[in-house]
């Protein structure tokens, strides 16, 4: 509401109010604050909320899908995410395999997120080199399809030719020899690493984060500066 805080300089209309009547997609679910999750929690039970800086009640009838990469079940006997917000949540349970258990599915979606970005880019590249879609079947894909799209789009405006070469894809060497690092740059090793922490925890964002003795905050900013 307006003047609930600080730069709050005209009342706006929450997620579950747009979303009164509808469906409301909610990303990353087990990244939630406890706080955030007490309050969700309330909102799925009763279908009640104020908005920040109101003391009236609203309700909104919402059909909530979630998504998350991380393992709610631990998360939850690790006392980090609610039981009985994971019951309310998980009425229907749909698993998607990771991107690498599935790599007859890499050719479909490199083609789908090519003819994506060529829409948005004025671009020359019409296809990929059989070369390059080998490449990407080999890869691990610590960061599933998320990942896949941000390597075609880096692709598009690395490449010169019509078509997708595998140095355009910018993926991280397969080896870990001392010759494979030293040939690298200080930005494609923190790459490797963490692609690598991604893959032995199973895409688990949290513990690989544990395991490199980083931050949570620090570790999706590592993510996101490498697009995985």
């Amino acid at each position: 509401m307006k003047g609930a805080f600080t730069d709050a300089k005209s009342d706006r209309v929450g997620r579950f109010e747009l979303a009164d009547g509808g469906t409301l997609f909610l990303d990353e679910i087990g990244n939630l604050t406890s706080n955030q999750q007490t309050r969700l929690l309330r909102v799925l039970e009763t279908g009640e909320f104020e908005p920040v800086g109101s003391s009236r009640t609203r309700r909104a009838d919402v059909r909530i899908v979630s998504a998350t990469n991380a393992d709610l079940d631990q998360l939850v006997s690790e006392g980090r995410f609610r039981q009985d917000l994971l019951f309310r949540l998980n009425t229907i349970e749909i698993k998607i395999p990771a991107l690498r258990e599935r790599r007859t599915d890499i050719p479909q979606l490199a083609g789908y997120f090519l003819t994506e970005q060529r829409q948005r880019q004025r671009t020359s590249v019409t296809g990929i080199s059989p070369a390059a879609l080998e490449a990407m079947s080999a890869h691990p894909w610590p960061g599933n399809v998320r990942e896949l799209s941000h390597v075609i789009e880096r692709a598009i405006l690395m490449a010169r030719e019509s078509q997708i070469q595998p140095g355009d894809l910018g993926l991280a060497p397969s080896t870990d020899s001392a010759s494979g690092l030293e040939s690298m740059t200080m930005d494609e090793v923190e790459k490797l690493v963490i692609s690598k922490a991604l893959d032995r925890f199973s895409g688990n964002a949290n513990q690989a984060a544990k395991a490199l003795g980083l931050s949570r905050s620090a570790f999706y900013r590592r993510l996101e500066k490498h697009g995985l």
